[in-house]
């Protein structure tokens, strides 16, 4: 599978739930289209009134992933996502109130309204997001390190990316240790082929992405990402595995986005996609492909639907209202926002030399080695 031939070959056949039980199956609908208005209304929004205060990444049409992370992940797992990163964000189960805030600016905001959406966090729920390409998947590592150390511990790290990420070298190098040392963590590539305007077979040459990781010997699949009963399924037995201390897995999810690369704005007037190519993927939209086997299921109808959208209507409707409402956040100078005032042990233990007693012409002894 890989994008590039998807448009031209793949043929769909349908979402298969057996897996799934009715229960499990709304709870997924039901934040998929959580997801989906918010952007929808975000991106409502974001003009003519230009109240937002950064720039916003929607992860429109990429909803399964997130949905399925929602139900499989513990509360103590850490989550670490790229700047496409509302989805993730709500699958860790962090407010959507304060999502809104952070983007308006607002001292209420996840980070008192001095990250904004690409660079978002909410510490209390273990979620971290960055703007840094592939940072999200390094910084992973770091912290798989980091609970690898404790052998009672069963907690998972999870990243989520864009196949652009892999462009990137240190991606690679997060791959290799992970394997190296077996480290709990899933690396999760949700493969839209775009990088801003570029398509995937023109930046990346060989075989795909989860093929390639298989080299480092790491475990890897790829599914088509818009069937939330494959990406849920593939992902709830990968994370069995990680936890029994089987080492880290990659998931490739083919997947699309409707949304240019930053909103709210469309920005196919570039000419990097066709009509053909948007409305293939909008056939075989996630949340569509089970809505109809839902309904065919008889696990909601038009009014059980239709109470679902009402109370994602309210929440947004709130979570506006507490963002327009909220104060901007107060600081008397940028430099509070780069660095503690506060004195740190080394100002304390380390004597301070002025310069004009520095001896310029002293020996330089490098230790042995060097």
């Amino acid at each position: 599978m890989e994008h590039k031939s998807i448009v031209k070959k793949f043929k769909y056949r349908g979402i298969n739930l057996k897996s799934i039980n009715k229960n499990l199956c709304i709870r997924l609908y039901s934040f998929m289209q959580r997801l989906r208005i918010c952007e929808e209304e975000l991106e409502r929004e974001y003009h003519p009134k230009d109240q937002m205060r950064c720039p916003v990444h929607f992860c429109t049409g990429q909803e399964a992933v997130p949905a399925s992370l929602n139900i499989l992940m513990n509360k103590n797992d850490y989550l670490f996502s790229h700047h496409r990163s509302h989805g993730y964000y709500l699958s860790k189960n962090a407010p959507m109130k304060k999502l809104f805030a952070e983007i308006y600016g607002k001292e209420t905001g996840a980070n008192s309204g001095i990250a904004g959406s690409q660079d978002i966090s909410y510490p209390e729920k273990k979620f971290f997001s960055g703007a840094i390409l592939a940072g999200a998947a390094s910084i992973a590592v770091g912290t798989a390190i980091s609970l690898s150390k404790n052998k009672n511990n069963n907690n998972v790290v999870f990243t989520g990316f864009g196949e652009s990420a892999t462009d990137q070298g240190i991606f690679w190098e997060s791959l290799n240790y992970a394997s190296l040392k077996k480290l709990p963590i899933i690396f999760i590539c949700e493969n839209n082929n775009y990088a801003t305007y570029s398509p995937q077979h023109e930046r990346q040459s060989g075989y795909s992405i989860a093929k390639k990781a298989k080299a480092f010997g790491v475990n890897s699949s790829s599914v088509f990402g818009n069937d939330i009963a494959e990406v849920f399924t593939t992902l709830k037995n990968a994370i069995s595995n990680v936890r029994k201390k089987k080492g880290p897995y990659l998931l490739e999810a083919f997947t699309y986005r409707y949304s240019g690369h930053v909103g709210p704005f469309s920005d196919d007037y570039q000419d990097y996609r066709t009509k053909n190519e948007i409305d293939f993927w909008k056939k075989i939209d996630p949340i569509k492909i089970l809505k109809n086997e839902l309904y065919k299921k008889k696990y909601i109808n038009e009014h059980s639907d239709k109470q679902i959208v009402n109370k994602i209507h309210k929440e947004i409707r709130e979570s506006f209202n507490f963002a327009k409402k909220s104060d901007f956040p107060k600081f008397k100078s940028w430099k509070d926002l780069n660095f503690s005032r506060k004195k740190s042990l080394a100002d304390k233990i380390l004597k301070n030399i002025k310069q004009k007693s520095f001896d310029k012409t002293q020996k330089v002894i490098l230790p042995k080695g060097y």
